[in-house]
């Protein structure tokens, strides 16, 4: 992890004043207790990726589950695919979770993405007041002038045989002028009522901390946790007709019709034959 330089001007602690950065101290207070799921909150000023510095620590033994890092900056943040994820420093939420569900099935550990959305997304639809959507199978949306426009990701990757680092981009006060594509959007172009990053980052820990404890209790059963229909019903790519691209140049075109108990969208063609896809297995989803 490299810190921001404080001597230069354009990277300094209050470089935007409409910018504060995190109270490391005030997050550890509210979040770390006895018995509660976060073991350790850390804030770094800048750093490649949270994902890849969190599954290294997991690695060398240097973090116990419910370790969380947040980045006021990152230099390589990732999506799926190695997508790339950029935005100025202290304008979203960067951060990493250490989970080990070891009272789950491996074979459920594919509902972590899924459900780390609908926690987000619940948890910002109470402390931000936006409609928050997800389009399956890890992005977060919200509405910006009538039109959905991607605010967030989220980003699992196995950390050793017993654990899995999640990791959460949310865009908070990005501005027009700083949007990298068109499509995407913010917290604050969709009429966030507040855009405060600390009860912003609070709030998505406990909402994530409840599921995550109601989908482990449950044995990582989707339907007993109460977990897939939850996420049916927050998810704006049901009802649509969407082309999942798939590797070798193949597609599926039809209407997303379910996520299945396995989390994988189900698609059904004109024909009416039903085809799931994983989300390890899709290139894109795009609308058809």
């Amino acid at each position: 992890m490299t810190p921001r330089d404080a001597s230069d001007p354009n990277n300094g602690r209050w470089s935007d004043l409409d910018r504060p950065p995190l109270n490391a101290a005030a997050l550890r207070r509210g979040l770390v207790r006895e018995g509660g799921l976060w073991t350790a909150v850390e804030v770094v000023s800048r750093t490649g990726s949270t994902n890849s510095d969190l599954v290294a620590l997991a690695a060398a033994g240097k973090a116990d589950e419910g370790t969380v890092l947040v980045a006021e900056e990152q230099t390589s943040g990732r999506g799926r695919l190695d997508r790339q994820w950029t935005a100025p420093a202290r304008s979203g939420l960067f951060f990493s979770v250490l989970l080990r569900p070891a009272q789950v099935p491996v074979e459920r550990w594919g509902w972590l993405p899924l459900l780390t959305g609908v926690a987000v997304a619940t948890g910002l639809s109470r402390a931000a007041g936006v409609d928050t959507a997800l389009k399956w199978p890890n992005d977060l949306l919200v509405t910006v002038g009538g039109e959905e426009r991607k605010a967030g990701g989220i980003l699992a990757e196995r950390a050793g045989a017993d654990g899995v680092v999640l990791g959460v981009g949310v865009n908070v006060t990005l501005r027009a002028e700083e949007l990298p594509v068109p499509q995407a959007g913010s917290l604050a172009l969709a009429g966030a009522v507040s855009t405060d990053r600390d009860p912003l980052l609070r709030a998505v820990l406990r909402s994530l901390a409840e599921w995550y404890g109601r989908w482990r209790d449950a044995g990582g059963d989707p339907t007993v946790s109460g977990l897939q229909e939850t996420y049916a019903a927050g998810c704006a790519t049901l009802g649509r007709v969407v082309r999942a691209e798939l590797p070798g140049d193949r597609s599926v075109v039809g209407e997303a019709v379910a996520v299945d108990g396995d989390g994988r969208l189900v698609i059904a063609s004109e024909t009416g034959v039903q085809e799931p896809v994983g989300a390890g297995d899709i290139v894109h989803l795009r609308p058809a």
